[in-house]
């Protein structure tokens, strides 16, 4: 079985007339393959016999120490990628978005597959949208001429708005090499059909509850909204040949068509059935850990 190690190939051999205190004759080779056969490969280090520090648990910790690290001189960057990532971004709401909340962040996750010929993405991500300004307040009708929304306890109950939401989508586009040098690095461009979901989230008093938001009540004010929504990104994009840098930065916009899907709306004391146009901007980085799959069967580069 074959494994594409970092660029580096390491092999072991027992040498024939090896005392039992060094059975083995170290040797290593610059090549892109290593084989692992049933008597154990690793690099040229030293003999026993000469060093009395190199131990097996010696050995095998510079050997991880090898392999973990040869990347920086010999690592490739070529071949299509596996790319799962991490990423957060910060937006500014626009159009029916901006009338009922604030900027906004997200965390996301993701999957891309970047082929090797003709750089083409192909991915999944999920995003979670959180916010701390909602600007409707859907709770006026529960509130005192002071201002206060009174709890079992028949004392002010500390309640809060925020913004949640989520944002599902596939992912198509293409990479545009800027560097010969290292052709993993240049534009990103993706286009990314989904769902945009997005709520007031009604946080309770964790000292007393408010009647009229216990259970399925909290329904009638949240106003769950979703729909298609449509993502593209522009951006620049690093996958480093030492592979110690990978990356993607830059401008997110966001479409949805959104509507409310609540049976009822407590504040219209209707169902609200009104069609929505909602908008984001923003600007989103991520992490990247790239998987290479080399040309030939079976062979990975980690």
């Amino acid at each position: 079985m074959n494994y594409l190690i970092k660029g580096q190939v390491i092999e072991q051999e027992v040498h024939e007339n090896s005392t039992a205190t060094s059975p083995y004759i170290w040797r290593a080779y610059d090549k892109t393959r290593i084989s692992f056969s049933s008597s154990s490969r690793i690099p040229f280090l030293c003999s026993m016999n000469k060093n009395r520090f190199c131990t097996p648990a010696f050995r095998l910790l510079v050997l991880i120490l090898i392999l973990f690290q040869g990347g920086s001189v010999l690592a490739q960057n070529k071949g299509d990628v596996l790319m799962p990532y991490l990423s957060y971004a910060g937006h500014r709401p626009g159009a029916d978005l901006e009338a009922r909340f604030g900027n906004n962040f997200s965390l996301g996750v993701g999957l891309d597959w970047l082929t090797a010929k003709s750089n083409w993405i192909f991915g999944l991500n999920a995003n979670f949208l959180f916010g701390n300004t909602v600007k409707s307040d859907v709770l006026a009708g529960l509130r005192t001429d002071a201002g206060f929304i009174i709890g079992n306890s028949r004392l002010p109950a500390d309640i809060t708005l925020r913004q949640r939401g989520w944002l599902l989508h596939a992912e198509i586009g293409r990479h545009f090499p800027l560097n010969a040098d290292n052709p993993r690095s240049g534009i990103r461009i993706t286009i990314s059909p989904g769902l945009l979901q997005h709520n007031i989230r009604i946080q309770d008093d964790p000292q007393q509850a408010v009647p009229q938001l216990l259970g399925d009540y909290k329904k009638g004010y949240d106003r769950l909204s979703n729909g298609f929504s449509l993502t593209e990104f522009i951006g620049y994009q690093l996958l480093s040949e030492n592979r110690r840098m990978n990356f993607f930065l830059g401008l997110e916009f966001t479409q949805a068509f959104t509507q409310n899907r609540r049976d009822f709306d407590f504040v219209s004391r209707t169902k609200d059935e009104t069609r929505r146009t909602d908008l984001l901007y923003g600007i989103r980085l991520g992490w990247i850990i790239p998987f290479y799959v080399g040309s030939a069967g079976g062979d990975i580069y980690y």
